[in-house]
């Protein structure tokens, strides 16, 4: 696997070597000693997956304080474009974001370091995206920040009318409600 660091620290983008034949291909996408010899040590405890078609925009996401969670992610069907923002109080990077498309043919994975809010909009038919978390899910300390808050200014490569959204994407709050006592981080 290749791991390379994104321009915010402690994101990393991640591409597996994969080794293909006229029956397809196979690849390694996780190894907990090379993981960590890039990134670090993370504990993983649960893996989730969502099943979305185009145009599903979910996020951005995030858990506060001592439930926040780093998150390794991936698309093992169709392409989605992923989005992450800096929510960490002090970072030189606060409030930017980077983007970066996942999907089946390119293997790519994000490893999301705690402290950054997440989403991503799918740009396939459908998708299939997987992720692991180093924190439970606690309803109690989620939140949204606005997928499209002016001073993001995410281009999410999708039309906002082709867009299929939850009622809790459309409340999120904007990037000047995430002070350090709502985010705790």
């Amino acid at each position: 696997m290749e791991f390379i660091e994104q321009n915010i620290s402690g994101l990393w983008v991640i591409k597996p070597k994969r080794f293909g034949d006229k029956r397809g291909y196979f690849c390694e996408v996780f190894k907990q000693g090379e993981f960590e010899a890039h990134v670090g040590h993370v504990v993983f405890v649960q893996d989730n997956e969502s099943f979305s078609t185009k145009g599903v925009l979910r996020g951005l996401h995030f858990q506060r304080g001592e439930w926040s969670q780093a998150k390794l992610v991936r698309v093992s069907q169709g392409t989605v474009l992923d989005v992450v923002v800096d929510l960490r109080h002090g970072s030189p990077t606060w409030g930017k974001s980077i983007a970066v498309e996942l999907s089946e043919d390119n293997g790519y994975q994000l490893f999301i370091p705690r402290g950054f809010a997440h989403g991503f909009v799918v740009l396939s038919d459908v998708a299939q995206f997987q992720y692991k978390v180093d924190n439970l899910y606690a309803p109690q300390s989620e939140a949204t920040l606005r997928f499209d808050d002016p001073a993001l200014g995410i281009d999410w490569r999708i039309d906002r009318a082709d867009m299929v959204l939850s009622d809790k994407d459309l409340k999120g709050l904007p990037l000047e409600a995430m002070t350090p006592e709502f985010v705790g981080f």
